[in-house]
Formats: structure tokens, sequence, C-alpha cells
């Protein structure tokens, strides 16, 4: 495998991209960053990029490791036996192997949507934490023994605090007995020992070893007599002070050696996850994507954008307006874009279509097309984001490029040979899947005879199968384009009007190198511009006039596909807004409906209730609030209707399906406002579905029966009666509640032994029901005795129901207490 890097600038990209690691150790991972050589470990860390983004949007899961240190010598240390470790090098071990614990503990719930990433803190062992706690708690922030580390450095501490008191106190004393003799009542340190600042005319006055001058000589450093003992104690105790802290030091060192294995995966772990981190935050930063790795040699680039030069344009941006040429557009001639703002590139490349020629005028951006194309196609094998809106990439073994110009006089090339000598290394080292870029492929040497060196050398590497773009201005390479069903014709725009390049990559078509009008903009002298087109060879001035006028239709075809383009979107917007608005008017208009129903509804209820207020007739007033109840469900039906027919929730007139559901009662779907036939023959309308029960009202009553036992009905709940068997009744007026039911079929007795309560509530509420339709004055409840609950229930749903009067036991002759007499009201 063989990859142009130095050619590409990889070195600096690597550099460019390392800026957003935060650890010396990630800043490393990307200073041997290489292209992979084998595909599943290229799918890893492009896998671990896509984690790392949806755990940080979707899951709110990130991590930092700002401030770290590089833990790789106290880390060597530890690997040397009986070596101890300084408290400074202990603590970057134990930062690095914190952070890696907490990366640990914030990923493994979400193990399942990061696998690639889990697998980098998996082996983490939770062990590890216990010996850098220890470690937290007995070493300082600055690096220093806490005096909690051990008990016997809390004694040595704490008598070196009192000895200290004690000569403090005892030069005190000397200082005030000296009187004049001090020349400062300060205690102060010596060679480690406490002394007494003494004027240097005045030192024998004092007895005592002198520990020294201070810098102008008046002062002389004097340890009295009395405090020598003293001193020498305090050296004694200094000393198993130190003694101590190297005993705890190497014991925590001991401690972190046994852990050194877990110690290395967490410093592994902690570089990997900054690596991977440092790939997200360039992504951001340069609006980069996950390349897509295809296994069809494809090469699609939507909006390529090469990152050293987007760099260079924004370092440059607040500057006047400098840019490189060929990089970047102007803002000139209502460019609507910043000063240095990057053209992107689209183009792509597939096994059938393998090469491109770029053509075009000069400082027009063919060279930054192939630099983009090269740099990115080593990204994305690198495992690294690439700066576009969509990229596929083949997984490359070669990418090699000649560009610039190799000349060496010491080296005894030329231009042109330095291209060749290059060129033929390419030839050798070109392995498939690979891509190839050529810039001026065959220049230097005569234009005809580099013309075909030129398609010749595109040729050998397409037939070697290589992906291949060239940037060219000879004549014979864009005809060889043009001819070849496989290959791809392209060019770089360049605007008439302004005579400058807009950088913009035209698929498709040649270009003209427009070299006299760069030239003319460069700066040549008009004389010598003039002097060059009359001396230009009519068949290339006329090929050029060709490719020009092949541009602009080019152009103005764009252009038009664009304005359709924009018009397509304002009517599609405009369509789309009339919808809405559309909307928005039919659910005001339903809202005042259903407003003003519900007004209605409300005033009936309003007058019906202060009209029964005045009756003093206890049955009619019970008769009359049955049928206002019933008035005002058929109100309520009629409003819910009136809104669903509004809403399409009704089918139409001629609903075939709806009809051929009414046609076959027992296969219809039940809804409220359904009218069915109950289980004893009467008609009512459904008003409430719960389960497999119907609420079904059938005059002014209220019934609850079991869906399966309701039949769908064609005839309106107002015909009243029974489906069948009715004809011989006598009809009642409209209005009228109607309780013309045959008793005679009616029991008047329920047996509830048995039953749970919750099966007694449906039972004894459709009891009833029947009963008082059938205007039985009394009926009869079977509960038994046992523990008394079903008892219990059956007195508390008649205590509680409308339509009973009173109840107590049954006689003894009729069950005593283990039945229940309810008279209902008429």
């Amino acid at each position: 495998m063989s990859y142009s890097l130095e050619t590409l600038e990889f070195e600096r990209l690597l550099e460019l991209v390392s800026r957003n690691a935060q650890t010396p150790m990630g800043v490393e991972r990307f200073a041997e960053l290489r292209p992979f050589t084998d595909r599943r470990g290229l799918d890893a860390a492009l896998a671990a990029i896509t984690e790392t983004i949806l755990l940080n949007e979707e899951k709110q899961v990130t991590w930092s490791f700002s401030g770290l240190e590089d833990p790789s010598n106290g880390v060597a240390i530890l690997k040397i036996h009986n070596a101890t470790l300084e408290p400074v090098r202990m603590l970057e071990i134990a930062r690095v192997c914190t952070q890696a614990l907490f990366a640990r503990s914030s990923m493994q719930p979400e193990k399942e949507f990061a696998p690639t990433l889990w697998r980098v803190v998996e082996h983490i062992p939770p062990t590890l934490l216990s010996v850098i706690d220890k470690i937290n708690k007995k070493l300082l922030p600055g690096g220093e023994i806490d005096d909690k580390a051990s008990p016997e450095l809390a004694r040595i501490r704490h008598e070196i605090n009192q000895q200290r008191g004690r000569i403090t106190k005892t030069l005190e004393s000397a200082m005030r007995a000296a009187g004049a003799a001090i020349q400062d009542a300060i205690v102060t340190v010596r060679n480690d020992r406490f002394v007494i600042p003494v004027k240097a005319d005045f030192k024998g006055k004092i007895a005592g070893v002198a520990h020294g001058f201070s810098s102008s000589g008046s002062t002389v450093f004097v340890e009295p007599l009395d405090t020598i003992e003293a001193n020498n104690e305090l050296q004694n105790l200094k000393g198993k002070e130190e003694r101590e802290i190297a005993r705890i030091l190497f014991e925590m060192t001991e401690e972190l050696r046994a852990q050194l294995p877990a110690v290395e995966i967490a410093v592994a772990a902690v570089a990997e996850l900054d690596f991977v981190k440092a790939k997200v935050e360039f992504a951001r930063k340069f609006r980069a994507v996950v390349p897509e790795i295809t296994d069809d040699n494809t090469l699609d680039l939507t909006d390529a954008r090469h990152p050293l030069l987007e760099e260079n344009l924004r370092s440059a941006a607040p500057k006047a307006e400098t840019r490189p040429a060929g990089k970047a557009r102007d803002t000139t001639n209502n460019d609507q874009r910043s000063t240095n703002e990057i053209v992107p590139s689209s183009f792509g490349l597939t096994s059938d279509r393998s090469v491109m020629i770029i053509s075009g005028a000069n400082a027009g951006g063919k060279t930054v097309v192939l630099k983009t194309a090269g740099l990115l196609g080593l990204m994305a094998i690198s495992g690294l984001p690439v700066p576009a809106k969509q990229a596929r990439i083949p997984f490359y073994r070669s990418v090699l490029a000649d560009i610039g110009d190799h000349q060496s006089l010491s080296a005894n090339l030329s231009t042109f040979s330095s291209h060749m000598s290059n060129i033929a290394g390419m030839m050798r080292e070109c392995v498939p899947p690979s891509l190839v870029l050529l810039d001026e492929a065959g220049t230097g040497t005569d234009p005809e005879e580099g013309s075909a060196l030129g398609v010749a050398i595109v040729d050998h590497f397409r037939r070697q199968g290589a992906q291949v773009i060239a940037s060219t201005h000879y004549r014979g390479l864009k005809i060889y384009a043009a001819n070849d069903p496989s290959v791809v014709n392209a060019s770089v725009e360049f605007d008439e009007k302004t005579l400058q390049p807009t950088y913009k990559l035209l698929l498709g078509l040649a270009g003209a190198s427009s070299g006299i009008e760069i030239a003319r903009r460069f700066g040549i002298k008009n004389e010598v511009i003039d002097f060059a087109r009359e001396n230009l060879d009519i068949s290339a001035q006329e090929a050029e006039n060709y490719l020009k006028k092949l541009q602009t239709e080019s152009k103005l075809a764009e252009d038009l596909r664009i304005a359709l383009e924009d018009e397509r979107e304002a009517v599609a917007t405009k369509f789309a807004t009339l919808d809405m608005e559309a909307i928005k008017t039919e659910k005001q208009r339903k809202k005042e409906f259903e407003q003003e129903m519900a007004q209605a509804l409300d005033e009936f209820d309003r007058q019906s209730k202060a009209f029964l207020q005045t009756l003093e007739d206890k049955a009619l007033k019970n008769r009359l609030e049955k049928e206002r109840l019933a008035r005002k469900a058929e109100l309520n039906r009629a409003v819910m209707s009136k809104v669903g027919a509004k809403s399409g929730q009704w089918p139409v007139v001629g609903d075939r399906t709806k009809e051929s559901a009414i046609r076959d009662p027992r296969s219809a779907i039940l809804e409220v406002g359904s009218h069915v036939i109950t289980s004893f023959g009467n008609v009512g309308v459904v008003e409430k579905l719960d389960k497999d029960i119907a609420e079904v009202l059938v005059g002014g009553m209220r019934l609850r029966e079991k869906v399966a036992n309701l039949v769908l009905s064609e005839l309106p709940a107002s015909a009243g009666g029974k489906s069948s068997g009715s004809g011989s009744r006598s009809k009642r007026p409209a209005g009228e509640i109607s309780r013309d039911i045959d008793g005679r079929d009616i029991a008047a007795e329920l047996n509830l032994i048995g039953k749970t309560t919750s099966e007694a509530e449906y039972e004894i509420d459709r009891f009833l029901d029947e009963a008082c339709m059938a205007s039985l004055p009394r009926v009869r409840i079977i509960h038994g005795f046992g523990t008394g609950a079903l008892k219990n229930f059956v007195h508390h749903f008649l205590k509680n129901s409308d339509l009973v009067d009173r109840y107590e036991f049954a006689p003894s002759s009729q069950g005593g207490n283990g039945a229940t007499i309810a008279e209902l009201k008429q």
C-alpha cells in the first residue's frame, strides 16, 4: 500500500484535527495516525465517531479530559520493582483513572446503544476505584501528604507543631531578655533551625551558635544554647515524618502497582476517548460527516471542501480582502457569500466511469479539486470525518498524487523529468482499488507529445483498475474525455462578464483555458495581449470559442433549472398555505357550531329543570324528569351526529359498506348512537360502550346489556315496542314514555348465590331495569348468608338506586336474612 501523504499535506491535516484533543495522549494518537490496512479497524473507528455524536445529541452523554497530564512516566516507574512514585506522578495516574472510571459509568447504561465505545472502557475493572479513592484521600491536590494519611503521621506532625511552639516561646523569652541586642523581635529559621536576629555589635552578649549573617552584615542569626537540644529534637521528629511519608508513598505505590494492568487499560481508554472526541469536535467545527465506505468502488462527494484551505480562509477573514487565487470566491458582482468563503465541489466516480478530466481557466481551482479528492479520500480511510454534505468513498489501498513542480537542480531533474519520474513510481506502487491524481498530465514538453503522453498515462491507470482525476489544458485529453463514455468531462467555471473564475466545478463539458484573459487580469500589457491574439491559431481560437459557448449555454440552462425549481417550491408553498387556512377555517366553524349547540343544550336543561321545580305531583315530576333526560340524550346524540357528519366520520348516502352492514345486523359493528333490539325485544339507542357491555336507552329507561345480546335495528328508537309481536298493542302519543312491556315473562326473583360482587352488580342493574319496565311492584333478591359481603353489597346498591323506593329482609317464609325484598318506585 502506498499513499502520497506529503503531497496531499496529510500531516498538516492531522495537526489541525489534533488541536481539538484535550490530552497529550490524544495529540500523540493523531501524530501516529495513518490510513487503515484492515476494513474491520476502519469500520470500528467510524462507528465510534457516529456513536459519540448520537450519545451527545440523543442521550446527553459526554466526557471531558481537560487538565489531564500524560501519566506515561508514572506508569513506567510502576513497572520498576520496588520503585516509589512521587506524589505528583501518583496524582497524574489517579486523575486519569478517575476520568476513565467516570466515562465507564456514564456509558454503561448505554452500552447497547454504543457497543463500539463500550468496548473501549468495558475492561476497566471497578476494583481500581478503591485504590484511586485511597490515593485521593491521602494526597492533597498540590501533592502534599495529608495529616490523616496514617495515625503515625498525624501523631508525629502533632508533636512537631508542639515542639515548634515550645521553641518559639523560649526564643521569644530570650529576645525580651536581650533587650536592645535584638535587631527585630521575630523568630526566624536558618539552616532548618529556629534562631533569633541579633545585632552584629551585640553577638557576644547572647551565648549560642551563629548560623550566618544578613545580606547587609548588620544582623547575625543566633541559636541560643537553651534551644539547641529542642532544635535537635525537632530535627529528629522531622526525620521520623520523612520516613513515615516514604513508607506511605511506597505502600500506595505497591497498591497501584498491583493494579498496573488496570491502570494501563484506563490510560489507553482515556487516550482513545479523547482521540474520538477530537474527531467529533472537528466534525462540528467543519460541518464534516462520517463517510460511508463503499464496497462497489463508488466515489461520491457532495459539497466537498478542503479543510486546510477552509482553515486558512477562516484565519484570513478578519484581514483585508486577500485570498488564495483560485481557492475562494470573491464577493464582487452580486455574490452574496462572504469574502473568504470556500466554494464546495460535488463529483463522483464509479467502476464504469472511473476517470474525470478537469479543464478550464488557469487559477480556476482545478488543483484544489484534485487535492480535495485526495485528502478527503485519505481522511476517510484513516477513520476521520470529512468536510462534505455527503461522502461515499471506497476503501482505497493506494492514494497517489502527482501535483506541483518537483524539479531539482541537485538531482538534475527538470519540470518534465521530475513529473515523469514521479508518475513512473506511481505506476509501480499503484494497487487497486486506488485513487490517482494527475495535475497537468504530460506538461513540460511539446504540447502535441505532452497531450498524447497525458492520454496514454491516464488510460494506463484506468486499465489498471484505478480511479483517475486529472487536470489539463491539452485539447487531446479534452477530446479523449468527450469520446470515451467511461470518462467524465468536467471544467471549472469562468465568468465571461467579470473575466474571473468562479471556482465552481461543472460536470459534463470541457472548459476553455482562457489563458490570455487570465494573463490580462494579472497585469500583462495590452499590446502583448493583442499580439498574442493575432498569433493564436484559428482552429484553436474556434475551439476556445466553441467551449466558451457551451459553457455559457450550460450556465443558462442551469440558471433556468434553478429558477423553475424555485417557482415550483413557491407554488407548492402557496397551495400548502391555502390548505392550512382552509383547515383552520373549518376548525373554527366547527368550534363555533359546537359552542352554539352547547349553549342551546344548557338552555334547554335550565328551562326544563326550572319547570319541574314548579310541579307538586311527585309521580308526574318523576315521569317528566325521565322524559327530560331522554330528550336531553336525544339532543346530545343529534349534536354528536351533526358534528361527526361535518368531520367526515359518517358515511355519505350510498355508502355500500354501511348499507351491507345494516342488511346483516349480526355482522355490523355497534357504536354510540346505533339503534338496537335488546334481548327482551325492545328497540333502544346505544348511549355508551364499555368493552363487551353496552348502555342502551329504551324510552326513558337505561339498560345495561351484553353486546353479544344486541341486534342492530333499522327502526328508530322512537318506534317503541318490541321488534315483533307489538302490533296488537295500542299506540301511545309521541313524547310519552312507553312502558307498554309485557311483564308476564319477567321473573320477580334474582338468585345471586355464588356470584362475585362485580358479577352481581351487572345482574342487579339489569334485573331492576327489566322489573321497572315490566311495572313489577316488588322483587326478591336472594344473596344467601355466607360472610355477609354479598348481602352488604346488595343493600348498598339498592340504597343508591333511583328505581328502588325501599327494601328490607324477606320474611322467614321467603328466605329470611338470606334474601331481600325491594319495592320499586311506580
